[in-house]
């Protein structure tokens, strides 16, 4: 390891300049360390997908736990790239098998939720460090940027979740609405319905998507706080600046030399001359300051502020020697005679007395205050029996385009759909579904807004909890909008199966 021949400046940082340097040094090998991530981990999922299809959940779990070996290839091509011998993609995963091997056990097991992982794991893949001798050298990184690691997992962690549930969502927007409908979300999310296995399964492969894009920064954010504090310890700085000035200096020196031989027979013969600094030289005999007069002084200055302070403090205390007289002359100790009375088994059946009395006097408490506002806790059930209700929602007058009125709708509307079926189904589709929505609001109490969709209405038919009623809701509502969006018509099986649908529902008549 060459320092001079590092690709960045090596200086002390602030924590979060160390890590600003990280996310540089990961952006600048950027297609390397997503490409070799990629390479290792994808096959690594797709391996434990197979065998575990049956548990989706369990394979986000063990490829998480797995994360501290996949990071030990980003560290390598990190730490090759910071002095310049930036390895190629072939060599660095024809490197990785060799770099799974000191100390894996360890850190896939009591070491796996360190919060310090990323700052921690150069000392056994780079300094090859373990037992006493790692152990003393993590005590001297800890001391400092140990709190900004943490930080870095902490925000790791957040910053993972966030991406996950976002590509989830950009997912979710992308399902065409056709055949969101169609979608059961309790068969959806449960496990034991193997026939959306295979969701479950796509949903979790965004989770190693992103970490080809954090993971390599993570990495090298906890390597760049890793050499912030090796910079630091070994002043590593001061060695750079020394490495120049010999640099520089080194095509001088010969020629200095040289002037000093030129200069050495020009100089004065006799290099000594008088001492005066012994002990017996008439300069210190003459001083008129003794030794004793001296430590008088210097016992002075050490008596005086600021090295001595004196302070006096007043505090009560039991004396032992000697007792203050009260006015009549006659020595006070009937005080200290009762604590010595009280000591002592007494003392601590005194504080249980008094610890008893405290108790009996706040419960008394309580039942004097529920006796004596008895009358308005009992008028709290009237109140709560007597609250109005809540006024009933006015039904909008229209919703999709359709007037939902009871006025509007005919005295039969299975029997007015049928007639449409031939000339208009658009017609009859429309007043079969602005009647459904005219029922729901009158005679199931389901409180519609004028801007609520289709897949709203169909979210406040499930609280219902009516089966027949939900499953025709979404059966007209899917055709409904086939023809609406699509104009797509039912076949005519499926008209009178509507037809009959309402009417076993409804009856033929309107609502009164």
């Amino acid at each position: 390891m060459r320092l001079s021949d590092a690709s960045v400046a090596i200086r002390p940082r602030t924590t979060w300049e160390a890590m600003d340097l990280g996310i540089l040094m990961s952006q600048r090998h950027r297609r390397l360390l997503m490409t070799s991530w990629a390479i290792v981990t994808l096959p690594v999922y797709a391996l434990l997908s197979l065998l575990l299809w049956d548990s989706p959940s369990l394979v986000i779990v063990v490829f998480w736990w797995l994360k501290p070996a996949f990071d030990r290839l980003p560290l390598y091509i990190l730490s090759k790239a910071l002095f310049g011998e930036t390895p190629t993609l072939k060599q660095a995963l024809r490197q990785w098998p060799a770099l799974l091997k000191p100390q894996l056990l360890a850190s896939l097991t009591w070491r796996r939720l360190s919060l310090s992982r990323s700052f921690l794991m150069p000392v056994v893949q780079l300094e090859g460090l373990c037992g006493q001798a790692r152990e003393q050298r993590l005590r001297v990184l800890l001391q400092r940027n140990g709190g900004a690691a943490q930080w870095l997992t902490v925000i790791g962690v957040h910053l993972e979740t966030v991406l996950w549930f976002g590509l989830m969502a950009l997912f979710y927007l992308f399902v065409p609405q056709q055949v969101e409908l169609e979608w059961d979300w309790q068969a959806l999310i449960a496990v034991a319905e193997n026939d959306w296995l295979w969701f479950e399964h796509l949903i979790n492969c965004l989770y190693p998507l992103l970490l080809i894009l954090w993971e390599p920064v993570y990495v090298a954010c906890g390597f760049s706080l890793y050499l912030n504090r090796r910079t630091i310890l070994e002043a590593w700085d001061i060695e750079l600046v020394f490495r120049r000035l010999r640099q520089r200096l080194s095509g001088v020196a010969p020629v200095l030399m040289l002037l000093a031989l030129v200069l050495l027979p020009l100089g004065p013969k006799t290099w000594a001359a008088e001492d005066n600094t012994a002990p017996d030289s008439p300069r210190l005999l003459n001083q008129p300051l003794t030794s004793e007069a001296s430590r008088d002084s210097i016992e002075a200055i050490l008596q005086a502020p600021p090295f001595k302070n004196t302070e006096t403090v007043t505090r009560y205390r039991f004396g032992e020697e000697t007792e203050e007289p009260d006015e009549d002359g006659e020595p006070s100790g009937w005080l200290k005679a009762l604590f010595h009375w009280l000591g002592g088994q007494r003392f601590e059946t005194a504080a249980a007395l008094i610890q008893v009395l405290l108790w009996a006097c706040l419960a008394g408490a309580i039942v004097w205050l529920v006796w004596h506002y008895r009358d308005r806790f009992q008028a709290l059930p009237s109140r709560r029996a007597t609250k109005r209700p809540l006024p009933e929602r006015p039904a909008p007058v229209q919703m999709f385009g359709l007037d939902i009125r009871e006025e509007s709708l005919p005295e039969d509307v299975a029997a007015s759909a049928e007639q449409l079926w031939s000339t208009a189904p658009r017609e009859a589709l429309g007043l079969l579904y602005r009647a459904l929505l005219s029922r729901l609001h009158h005679e199931f109490g389901v409180a519609l807004k004028a801007a609520d969709t289709e897949g709203q209405v169909l979210h406040r038919v499930e609280q219902l909890q009516q089966e027949h009623l939900l499953a025709f809701s979404r059966l007209l509502t899917l055709h409904w909008q086939n023809v609406a969006y699509g104009h797509r018509p039912p076949s005519p099986d499926l008209q009178q199966e509507l037809c009959d649908g309402w009417r076993g529902l409804f009856g033929p008549g309107r609502a009164r």
